[in-house]
């Protein structure tokens, strides 16, 4: 037993094939969020990540970054940030000075802070992880993990080790235990923005025009949502299978 991400629609409660996935799509405006991550034992050193679902901030765990591709630390306004270095100029502008250079690979295991004081995790969490499904197309070269909501998320972390963590339940509303509890998490995307911009966290946000699945049947925002699904060893099964046939 354990969890498979899928398109998922919160409203009728049903899984999504990829067919159904693809009549549903729409162009949609909204904030992408650029948050710091506070490297842990460090005052004003934050990693940078990208995100233009901020719902999803809340069931973080990890960071992942490219391990081919270079990362720079730098310098503004009296805070180092670190992201890729083929980003610092397009992010945080022309005058941002750069301290450091290193590969992706060379930040795997370092620690950072939580953005949030619930949350919570039975195992180690909170560390930068690689993959080379990080692109520096746009955003920051670094994302923020959630295991429960995205594909590669859910596989990355998987072969990391890290917690599962999910603090949105099957009707797409937040759990006990949060700030937004029984608040739908579009709804709940401007409230965690105003917590993490109150707590110093946000450093700009950006609107932001993608195109997003919506259920063909009832209109409703689709998510991207692990379920607790059952999973057969059919190899194990094969040699009874054929002897049985």
């Amino acid at each position: 037993k354990g969890h498979k991400v899928v398109p998922y629609c919160p409203r009728c409660g049903t899984a999504l094939s990829s067919h159904e996935v693809a009549h549903g799509y729409q162009d949609v405006t909204e904030d992408s969020l650029f948050v710091r991550f506070r490297l842990k034992g460090q005052k004003d050193t934050y990693f940078l990540a990208w995100t233009t679902t901020p719902w999803t901030l809340p069931s973080n765990v990890a960071l992942c970054v490219n391990p081919k591709e270079e990362y720079a630390c730098a310098e503004k306004d009296g805070e180092r940030l670190i992201l890729a270095s083929a980003l610092v100029g397009p992010v945080l502008g022309e005058d941002a000075k750069t301290v450091w250079t290193k590969p992706g690979k060379a930040l795997e295991g370092l620690e950072y802070q939580p953005l949030f004081d619930f949350q919570t995790a039975d195992k180690k969490a909170w560390f930068v992880v690689s993959d080379p499904f990080v692109t520096l197309e746009e955003g920051s070269g670094i994302v923020h993990m959630a295991p429960a909501f995205g594909e590669d998320d859910a596989r990355v972390c998987n072969e990391n080790g890290l917690p599962f963590v999910q603090w949105v339940d099957e009707r797409g509303l937040f759990r006990e235990g949060t700030p937004w509890a029984g608040m739908f998490v579009k709804e709940a995307d401007q409230y965690i923005t105003q917590a993490l911009e109150g707590a110093g966290l946000l450093l700009k946000s950006l609107r932001y025009t993608h195109s997003y699945p919506f259920c063909w049947r009832c209109d409703t925002p689709l998510l991207y949502y692990a379920r607790s699904t059952w999973f057969i060893r059919m190899t194990a099964l094969r040699d009874k299978l054929l002897r049985n046939n």
